[in-house]
This record gives C-alpha cells, sequence and structure tokens, in this order.
C-alpha cells in the first residue's frame, strides 16, 4: 500500500528522506503500472485547505429511480402512513448520526449539531410535511413521488437566493428529501466504515451527513464531480479539517480504486497517480502547512497590531449561535456582524420576540462581555423567508425592491418585536444595532424613533433592558449610501461596510450569474473610491467603521483597508488567523502610501499588483 499522508501530519518516515523518495519512487511505479496510465491532475473548486495523500476509494452513484404511480383513493390514508413513518425514521437516523458524529470528532461535531438541527427542522417544517400529505390526498400519488415534488417545490426557493449560504440550504432540502425516499423504498445507506487508512474519497456527491461520518483515522480528504464552496458539505470539511476538492468535471473516469491520489484542498487540485518528484513535494508541503497552522493558533491571545505600533479591531461574522465557539477560539475581538436570518428561515410562521430574545441571549452570554453586532432582519428580493408571504419578492427586480430596512420599517410589527428581543438581550453584555441595505438619513431616524418607542414600552413593563439604548449603525452597501456617507454619519453611531453587495451594485453584476461573474471585482476602481467616501465620511463624524464583506477576511486586501482608515475588520471566524498574522507584520505608515497610490490607478491590474507588491 502507498504511504498515507494527511494534511501536514509529518509521517515518522519523514525523519528519513532518502528512505521515504525510495518508497515513494516504488508507489509511483506501481501505481502506473497497475493502472496503465501515468499522473493525471484535475483542477476544482478547492474549498477545505490541506493536503491528502492516500489511496483512492471509488463511490459510483446510485440513483433512486423514482416513479409516479397513481393510487386509489382507498389507500391515501395508508400512503400517508408510509410517508409519516418513513419522517420518524429519518429523525431517528440523525439522531444517531449526531451520536456517531460526536463520538467520533469531538469538538469538531459542533458545526454538525447547526446542520443536524436544520436537517431536523425540515423534517418538522409544516410546510414540507403538509405540502407532502396534500399531493398525496388531493392527486392521489405514492409518498415518493409527492415528497420528491414538494421537495423540489422549497428547493427551487432557495436557489433562487442570491446569498450563498442561504443558496445552499436548497441542497439541504433536497438531501433530506432524499433520506425520507430512501426510507419509503427501503434502500440501504452505504458508509465510508472500514477503508484503508488515509483513503481519498472520490465520488460523484458527497453529502454534508456524509461528510460528518467520515473517520479521520481512515479518511484522509475527499474530491467530487458536484458540490460548491458555501455548500454545507464544504464546510463541513473545514470544520473538520479534511481536505476537499470539488466541482472537478469528469473526476469518475480519471480514477481507479486504490491508484494513489493527493487532494491539494488549498490550491483545488487533484493529483492522481503522482510520480515520486511530485510526492515527495507535497509530503514536504503538507509538513509546511503544520507548521504554519501551529504559528497560527499561537497568535490567538496576541493583538492584532501592525509594526509600527497600530491597533486593529478584528471581529467575527456569525450566521448561527453555535458559532460562537469559534469566534473565541479565534481570538476574536467581538462580532461585527451576526446575521439575524435563521431565525425566519425553513418556518412557516414568524419568530416571537421570547425565541428571538433566548437566541440572542445565547449569543450574548457566550461572548462574555465582547460586543456582539446584531443586525435587523435582512430578507426579501433574493432572500426568501417563507412566514413573510408568498408575495415577497416577486417584483421584476426584487433586488432592488422591498428588502432589508425597507420591508422592516414597512412591516413595523416585525421590527418592534426584534427590536425589543434585541434590546432585552443588550441587558446581558454589550450590544449594537446595525440596520441593512440603508439608502437616506432618514431610515435611521425612522428606526431610532421606533427604537425609543419599544425601549420605553419595555421599561414601562419592567423588562430588564440597558439605560442607554444601543448604538446604531448603518450597512454601508449601496452607492449611494457611501456617496451620501456625509449624511448619514450624524445620525448613525458607526458605519459598516459589506462590500459583497457594494460591489455587485456599483458594477450591476450578480457574482451568483455563471455568464457575468468572471467581471465582479472589488477592486474596481469606483468600489474602491466608494469605500474611501465612506471612510472619510466616519472620521470626520468621529464615528467607527468597519468592513464585514468578504473583503475583510483576504489578507490581500488587508493593507488597503489599513490605508484608507478603516480600524475594524469583521470576517468569517476561519479566516481571522491569517488575517491578523498580515497586519502584524504591516507597517500602517506604508499601508496607508499603499492606498495612495492605489487610488490614483484606473486599471484593477496595476491595484492589484501594487497590493501584491506589499509582500
Amino acid at each position: 500500500m502507498t504511504g498515507n499522508q494527511h494534511s501536514g501530519t509529518p509521517a515518522p518516515a519523514d525523519r528519513h528522506p532518502a528512505e521515504r523518495e525510495a518508497k515513494d519512487a516504488a508507489a509511483a511505479a506501481l501505481g502506473a503500472s497497475a493502472s496503465g496510465h501515468g499522473e493525471r491532475v484535475f483542477t476544482g473548486l478547492g474549498v477545505a485547505p490541506g493536503v491528502a495523500i492516500g489511496p483512492a476509494h471509488v463511490r459510483e452513484r446510485r440513483d433512486l429511480d423514482v416513479v409516479t404511480r397513481h393510487i386509489p383513493a382507498a389507500e391515501v390514508d395508508t400512503e400517508r402512513g408510509r410517508f409519516e413513518r418513513a419522517v420518524r425514521k429519518a429523525r431517528r437516523q440523525l439522531r444517531k448520526i449526531r451520536a456517531k458524529a460526536n463520538q467520533v470528532h469531538g469538538e469538531s461535531a459542533e458545526e454538525l449539531d447547526y446542520l443536524l438541527d436544520a436537517h431536523m427542522q425540515m423534517l418538522k417544517s409544516r410546510s414540507l410535511l403538509q405540502g407532502v400529505e396534500q399531493r398525496i390526498r388531493e392527486r392521489c400519488i405514492n409518498a415518493e413521488a409527492a415528497v420528491m415534488a414538494e421537495v423540489d417545490r422549497i428547493a427551487q426557493g432557495f436557489a433562487a437566493m442570491e446569498d450563498p449560504y442561504l443558496k445552499a440550504r436548497a441542497a439541504e432540502m433536497r438531501e433530506v428529501g432524499m433520506r425520507i425516499v430512501r426510507n419509503l423504498m427501503e434502500s440501504p445507506y452505504r458508509s465510508f466504515h472500514g477503508l484503508d487508512p488515509e483513503s481519498i474519497i472520490i465520488a460523484e456527491e458527497i453529502t454534508p451527513a456524509d461528510t460528518a461520518l467520515m473517520d479521520p483515522r481512515e479518511i484522509g480528504g475527499f474530491a467530487t464531480v458536484l458540490g460548491g464552496a458555501e455548500g454545507h458539505t464544504a464546510i463541513m470539511a473545514r470544520s473538520l479539517g479534511l481536505p476537499a476538492v470539488l466541482g472537478i468535471p469528469n473526476l469518475l473516469r480519471g480514477v481507479e480504486a486504490d491508484e494513489t491520489v493527493i487532494v491539494d484542498g488549498s490550491r483545488g487540485v487533484v493529483i492522481v497517480n503522482p510520480t515520486a518528484e511530485r510526492l515527495t513535494e507535497y509530503r514536504r508541503r503538507a509538513a509546511e502547512l503544520e507548521r504554519e497552522a501551529e504559528a497560527l493558533q499561537q497568535l490567538r491571545d496576541e493583538p492584532a497590531e501592525t509594526t509600527d505600533g497600530h491597533r486593529v479591531a478584528l471581529h467575527a461574522n456569525l450566521e448561527l449561535p453555535r458559532e460562537v465557539g469559534q469566534a473565541i477560539t479565534v481570538g476574536a475581538e467581538g462580532v461585527g456582524l451576526l446575521r439575524t436570518e435563521f431565525m425566519y428561515m425553513n418556518r412557516a410562521d414568524l419568530p416571537g420576540e421570547d425565541e428571538q430574545y433566548h437566541q440572542l441571549r445565547e449569543i450574548v452570554d457566550g461572548m462574555g462581555g465582547r460586543t456582539v453586532t446584531i443586525r435587523t432582519l435582512d430578507v426579501g428580493g433574493e432572500k426568501l423567508a417563507w412566514a413573510l408571504g408568498d408575495d415577497l419578492g416577486t417584483g421584476p427586480n426584487p433586488a432592488l425592491g422591498m428588502r432589508a430596512i425597507r420591508l422592516s420599517l414597512s412591516r413595523r410589527e416585525l421590527l418592534e418585536t426584534q427590536l425589543a428581543a434585541i434590546l432585552r438581550a443588550a441587558a446581558h453584555g454589550p450590544v449594537r444595532i446595525l440596520l441593512p441595505m440603508v439608502t437616506t438619513a432618514g431610515e435611521i431616524r425612522e428606526t431610532r424613533e421606533v427604537l425609543a418607542n419599544v425601549h420605553e414600552r419595555l421599561h414601562e413593563r419592567g423588562v430588564q433592558v440597558p439605560h442607554e439604548i444601543p448604538p446604531v449603525g448603518a450597512m454601508i452597501e449601496v452607492p449611494g449610501a457611501a456617496l451620501a456617507a456625509d449624511t448619514l454619519a450624524p445620525q448613525a453611531d458607526f458605519f459598516a461596510i459589506g462590500t459583497n453587495d457594494l460591489t455587485m451594485y456599483t458594477l450591476a453584476i450578480d457574482r451568483t450569474e455563471d455568464d457575468v461573474a468572471h467581471l465582479y471585482n472589488p477592486l474596481h476602481p469606483a468600489v474602491l473610491r466608494l469605500i474611501r467616501s465612506a471612510a472619510e465620511a466616519a472620521r470626520a463624524a468621529r464615528i467607527d467603521i468597519s468592513v464585514c464583506g468578504e473583503m475583510a477576511g483576504d489578507p490581500r486586501y488587508t493593507p488597503l483597508f489599513l490605508g484608507l482608515g478603516v480600524d475594524t475588520l469583521s470576517m468569517a471566524p476561519k479566516t481571522l488567523p491569517r488575517v491578523k498574522q498580515r497586519v502584524r507584520a504591516l507597517s500602517r505608515e506604508r499601508a496607508q502610501h499603499c492606498a495612495e497610490q492605489i487610488l490614483t490607478r484606473s486599471d484593477s491590474r496595476d491595484i492589484a499588483a501594487l497590493l501584491d507588491a506589499q509582500g
């Protein structure tokens, strides 16, 4: 069997390079001889960093052939009973998966808990359960066909969303549906148990539940034909530290069982039957990655401070309450963006004040006195929440329609309920309130009036709330807000720049649209000038300004933001250590000089070159 390596953990034989290289040469020769093919290189999406080396375990796809059958009216109740039993079995399966994953992954199973909670909620969703039963009853069709049709309807709503995180829920809904269908058809589940150590899984698709049951003592990494960077399979792979590359066309036709495979999850490369030289190169790289990971971990308690003594605040963006642990682990100084949409998705009713309060308090308590910035509801347009009504997002251009703060102000009860929950949570720790998609100072003023009324009402009822109303900030994510930031600043206590939407609206490009996604460019001069405009307005008004879009978590852009006067960056927890490492290697004076040069350039390629020259 070939020598195996996962991530950057050096094998004992690495202490003897000559012996290792001889073994690699023998393994490469054996693999090429066995398959009749030499080295092959495939490229895809590197969704989980690291290096894995091991024998291929090829998993062929086995589709479930669901046929629509019409049933007599007398058998409708029997068919509904089959469906109910299949759902109950699916819930039992999820509970078993959670127990198994906790045994195998320990603390790394935290991400799986988010996923299983979402799957369990889908299995309890009235929209799904009642929709399937209605199809069986009214159309007199078999349960399998009813499940597939209803799941497809719900998944299409998620797939239409722009937000990558929410868009990925379409795949999760389909997976839940397939679990029910497998139970209906009594199709057994195939596990990854009993494989050779450090096996590389090669498959058309791997579900998040598959990933959760992968034993790191047996699985080194995986590569698939299907999948994207924002799906839960990718999230699970990153959480468990399994190198993964997804979205590789023709992968299954290019790999045979037991061939030696290298998965480079950082570069998005899969190498089959590597040469001895390639194996040696990747074993050295794996060891370097291990040393780098250890160095980043040691920065956890170190300040994000430039070489000339300038402090930068590094915060975390959170999607779910249980991500608090990840933020604390990487040393986040606070939460710069808490997305509250998770409380509204996958349900037919709206969350009440008490429910929202308990969810938010869990996060505030978990952050242990660190500031939590809570963004009010940002749905509408492509971000659908069933409980808000079927008419939401039905206009000719939903992204420019009733959404975010516009929606909240148009539905006062919705806004008042959320603000009440936030105020109550603020009694347990420092909180800030962030308003999405602000375009006018009037929107901030109007929200402040609602907030003051809610605060007074709660106080009169004897509900525990902070004496002072929490700071209220505006997201700068449309060009109009950036250009008129000086008119917003007197009404706002802070700004937060959402670079994802700001870039999209400035360039009129939907980055999820395949035909134009390559034109999405956050280094476009217009985008950078809008960021500068907002930063200058914040400095003039002496209010804090942060960046909370994807650019904040990319170390490449760190010198640009420092140079523009942005001193707070908020990002996904996993990206924070590298940004901190970047800050500690920079001089603020040099960053300011770099930003000045960049803002004089008109070509994005020149701008990129200047940034990359910062080291």
